[in-house]
């Protein structure tokens, strides 16, 4: 699509079809309303819906299904069909059904993003077991768009109302965390956290905390060295090469704990768990994972597949809905920046109103 609509055009991949996936889209979208927003469509098949749709008698969806992504309907939720054999849906097991044609939705929908043929992808949860197979080895939608995109790191970000933290490591073994913590990988997800700062949430001079990987920050180096040896180094060079406001390294434990997340426009954990545990726990809204430095927007909701109440009529669609909304915003924030910057006289604005917000916080 040459000319990017008033509206987005968002897409969906289904995720693994035996999970809560279908269920949450068939929620979110059985509002009309969002088409307001946004011009959806679902990278899967009818079919599938049609048999969720059975148990949710309460939510009238419609849609059209349609096999050319630049005729869509900008009323309802397009269809566009990945397969058309007929399948076993079976909610709430995992098998290689689910994994098989959570990945060909995914596929579809991530390859029309990267042609631009929609502007951004909101992801419904796959199962990270039976995704597996031939040609997909990957551990989650993160390092496969990584992949497919051929860029060099892209930075996990969970965005809430009142919170972002981003990770350093991803899905790998605790054991494997130490060797992964070095500057050089520290300096890459600051880089990659400050430009989404600037463009995708609209903050010109971010504030950045970064933790620390040892209790207690390290106690100095009598618990670990890390602190010393690599991310007090990196915090260095970030302010002087890179001109952020990184401040750190933090004892992970009394951080959350003091509330100094809110302090922050964003905070850097060193891996998962640390930073994934304290931001569900404390998220003031529906938390959102957003993928930054693809050079294109994604976005999930932040809890997984939910097979034990997949197909029950129970799952809670307020996640996948923000991830939505979230996912129409940074779109938009992103046109909003670049279109400042083409234009002079916009980007002279934009600059004086910067110093006065500056000017303002300084005073408050």
């Amino acid at each position: 699509m040459n000319v990017t609509p008033a509206r987005p055009v968002v897409g969906i991949s289904i995720g693994d079809i035996n999970g809560i996936g279908p269920e949450i889209i068939i929620k979110t979208f059985s509002d009309s309303r969002l088409t307001e927003f946004c011009i959806p469509v679902l990278f899967g098949s009818n079919k599938v819906i049609n048999f969720y749709k059975k148990e949710l008698a309460d939510y009238n969806l419609n849609f059209t299904i349609t096999k050319d992504l630049t005729k869509l309907n900008p009323k309802q939720l397009n269809i566009y069909p990945c397969w058309e054999e007929e399948i076993d849906i079976t909610p709430g097991q995992v098998n290689e059904t689910g994994g098989k044609y959570a990945v060909i939705s995914l596929r579809e929908a991530a390859q029309a993003l990267k042609e631009n043929k929609i502007q951004a992808l909101v992801t419904a949860p796959l199962h990270k077991k039976n995704v597996q197979q031939e040609g997909f080895d990957f551990t989650g939608h993160t390092p496969f768009l990584r992949s497919l995109f051929g860029v060099k790191d892209v930075l996990m970000l969970m965005v809430a109302e009142n919170m972002r933290v981003g990770v350093l490591t991803e899905h790998i073994p605790v054991a494997e965390i130490a060797q992964h913590v070095t500057k050089e990988n520290i300096l890459s997800k600051l880089r990659i956290l400050k430009e989404s700062l600037r463009k995708d949430f609209g903050i010109d001079k971010p504030r950045v905390a970064v933790l620390g990987l040892n209790p207690h920050a390290g106690d100095e180096g009598l618990v670990g060295k890390e602190e010393l040896e690599q991310i007090r180094p990196a915090l260095i060079e970030a302010r002087k090469q890179m001109d952020l406001m990184a401040f750190g390294p933090y004892s992970p434990d009394a951080f959350f704990a003091h509330g100094h997340h809110e302090r922050f426009d964003a905070v850097l954990a060193m891996y998962h768990d640390q930073g994934l545990i304290p931001f569900k726990s404390l998220a003031k809204s529906e938390g959102v994972n957003v993928t930054v430095g693809l050079g294109a927007v994604r976005t999930s909701p932040d809890h997984g597949t939910a097979l034990d109440i997949a197909g029950k009529g129970r799952a809670d669609e307020s996640s996948f809905r923000e991830a939505l909304f979230t996912a129409i915003d940074i779109y938009n924030k992103r046109m909003g920046y670049a279109d400042a910057r083409r234009n002079p006289l916009r980007r002279v604005a934009h600059q004086v109103v910067s110093k006065m917000e500056d000017e303002r916080i300084e005073l408050s």
